[in-house]
């Protein structure tokens, strides 16, 4: 009995070695998808705020409004606003597109995943004066 003992004494070390890389990667990988869950949450209000600006101030007030979130980095951020015939009462709306290269950051997984393209579409009534 005591020689089974001794074999089966680095069995758990070993067996958490060979575990440990794996757990350490999964973590990491859902770390970085919780951080572009927030980088999307973060362009979808940029957007609004751009479409808000422009159905105000017209389109060009778009890009400053979208490009001032808190979060996103301007650099990394692009902003493209229209206005197009709504169809109702001869209204227009402005549409605001909303593009965000989210950074991935994490170590090793951010190696592997590369930086993905956000994008969010608002549109949105315009305003007569």
């Amino acid at each position: 009995m005591t020689a089974r003992l001794r074999r089966d004494a680095g069995q758990a070390t070993v067996e958490l070695v060979l575990a440990l890389p794996v757990i350490v990667l999964v973590l990491l990988l859902v770390i970085q998808v919780g951080l572009i869950a927030r980088d999307q949450v973060l362009v979808v209000d940029a957007a609004r705020e751009g479409a808000r600006a422009a159905a105000v101030g017209g389109p060009g007030a778009a890009g400053g409004a979208a490009r001032s979130t808190p979060g996103l980095r301007p650099e990394r951020t692009t902003v493209q606003a229209s206005t197009v015939a709504s169809g109702r009462d001869g209204a227009q709306d402005v549409r605001v597109v909303v593009r965000y290269r989210a950074p991935t950051e994490v170590p090793i997984v951010g190696l592997l995943i590369g930086d993905p393209t956000l994008t969010a579409t608002v549109a949105m009534r315009v305003e007569e004066p």
